[in-house]
């Protein structure tokens, strides 16, 4: 605790840089750019469709290559704020004046959840556009590949194979979102933490920071899970007027 607390009092402006950088980053909605600059501004996702500015609402609504644009910057403004989260608390070990290279890289992986956090919130409540942006799935999915490459092959392979048996994405995503906590705690405490490779503390700190994450992204589908028990929600294959 008493570690935690040298973190936040010297790191403190590691930790707002990362999570301003991040939240300017996520707000950028590709959604509503690229949906904008298809129908040459006659036309708002937010008010097509489902109504979120997310990648599922652009490929029923706009088209297929609006939607792959919308899924690769949605991805990529992620990594990019992970990547620089991490860098930015990359210098905390000098602060701290620690010379131990287990703690650097749990502080490093610290800024990462930070800025993906940050990032996520971002692309939900984008400052750019009155705060009304999509679900946060796709930049999640950023944060788990760029953190932790062995939970986002497990996300990944739960995804597909609920996707595959229902072909539809809302249920997908959340079966990844409940699943997404677990995995990593797996990963970091048996893989990590008893190899010597992690401590408790990051082993606690990562699995309640995917915790809130995984929250975040199932709220944000309560209207989905409303539609999945009435039986009302659409399949991906489904267009939507």
């Amino acid at each position: 605790m008493e570690l935690v607390f040298s973190v936040i009092s010297n790191c403190w402006w590691m930790i707002l840089l990362s999570a301003v950088i991040a939240y300017l980053l996520g707000s950028i909605n590709t959604a509503v750019l690229v949906t904008r600059i298809v129908t040459k501004g006659k036309s708002d996702i937010r008010q097509m469709g489902s109504g979120n500015a997310g990648f599922t609402n652009v490929l029923r609504c706009v088209g297929k290559v609006p939607a792959i644009v919308t899924i690769v910057c949605d991805a990529l403004k992620c990594v990019i704020a992970v990547l620089i989260g991490g860098f930015i608390f990359s210098f905390a070990t000098q602060i701290l004046g620690s010379q131990d290279a287990i703690f650097a890289n749990e502080l490093i992986n610290c800024g990462k959840y930070i800025a993906g956090v940050f990032c996520i919130l971002g692309h939900s409540y984008p400052i750019y556009f009155h705060f009304k942006g999509g679900k946060g799935v796709v930049t999640a999915a950023a944060l788990i590949a760029t953190e932790d490459w062995r939970v986002f092959i497990c996300i990944i392979a739960a995804f597909l194979i609920v996707f595959i048996c229902t072909k539809i994405i809302s249920i997908s995503s959340i079966t990844a979102a409940v699943l997404y906590a677990p995995f990593t705690f797996l990963m970091t405490f048996v893989f990590d933490y008893l190899n010597g490779g992690y401590s408790l503390a990051y082993v606690i700190m990562s699995t309640v920071a995917t915790l809130i994450i995984g929250v975040f992204v199932i709220v944000k589908h309560k209207e989905n899970i409303g539609r999945l028990m009435r039986g009302e929600e659409k399949k991906i294959t489904d267009k939507k007027k």
